[in-house]
């Protein structure tokens, strides 16, 4: 039997107490940082090698279906606004289609073929990058994407919650958090969903930081899109380049970018 298919060590869960119930799950989600702890070589040789190609140009593109597809597609449609990329620099493809983002497709995760259907959408290349995302490892969705897309000299990599499972058999870069059953057998929405929340933080944040998004600890290239955001940007500038927030509030609405005002200021200096 699958790790995240095991039976609950936790019974009769309907008679718990709320704080009781609490307890139990927040007891559970403790032991998620720790595993994923146990996997940072081998995530860390994964963004390695995206790295490589997307700076080259290449995209990364996430698989997945339900849970894990609604995660990636979460990952990649934060990374424009927060890092000023484009749409097609990161993206997330889910089985069923973006009705299966709000929606539960019957089935759609079922299909072995359509993953790479979707993935020629977007007239993929060995140039590109593949991370696909199933906590079971043996949705056929995410198989066959890795499957064909390693038949395509395309970098893949897996993120799953057990050990030696199908679709490893066609990624590169193999990483399993091994999380045990979840308290309600068999959701694996829970830790394992958790899991993978944290892994694709640490993938999209490392590249964007090594692409040169991120300069000190400051998103320099987010878009300033809404008032909170204009507020950080200006409180950005002034930070960096010692300046009242006056003046940097100026400086943002003259260039309407945390980069440029920084890089017209000081080369206003020298």
């Amino acid at each position: 039997m699958l790790s995240t298919e095991s039976f609950s060590k936790y019974n009769n869960l309907e008679n718990q107490s709320t704080i009781e119930l609490l307890k139990i799950i927040n007891n559970e989600d403790k032991k998620v940082p720790y595993e994923v702890e146990k996997s940072l070589n081998n995530i860390k040789i994964l963004i390695d090698k995206i790295f490589n190609k997307m700076n080259k140009g290449g995209r990364l593109f996430y698989i997945g279906s339900g849970t894990p597809g609604r995660l990636g597609i979460v990952d990649a449609s934060e990374c424009p606004p927060t890092y000023g990329v484009d749409n097609n620099v990161i993206i997330g493809l889910i089985a069923g289609g973006d009705n299966a983002i709000r929606n539960s497709i019957e089935n759609a995760e079922d299909d072995f073929n359509q993953a790479w259907k979707d993935l020629k959408n977007y007239n993929i290349s060995s140039k590109d990058s593949v991370i696909g995302i199933t906590a079971s490892g043996r949705t056929p969705y995410v198989i066959g994407g890795l499957k064909y897309s390693s038949k395509n000299n395309i970098l893949t990599g897996l993120i799953t919650s057990n050990t030696k499972s199908k679709a490893s058999e066609y990624a590169e870069v193999v990483i399993e958090t091994i999380l045990g059953p979840e308290v309600i057998t068999g959701s694996t929405r829970m830790k394992s969903g958790t899991a993978q929340k944290l892994i694709l933080n640490m993938v999209s944040t490392s590249l964007m930081i090594k692409l040169g998004k991120v300069k000190g600890n400051k998103m320099v290239d987010m878009m300033l899109s809404n008032s909170k955001l204009v507020d950080r940007g200006i409180r950005f500038v002034a930070d960096e380049l010692k300046v009242s927030y006056k003046e940097s509030k100026n400086m943002i609405k003259k260039y309407n970018s945390v980069r440029k005002a920084i890089n017209k200021y000081k080369k206003k200096e020298t």
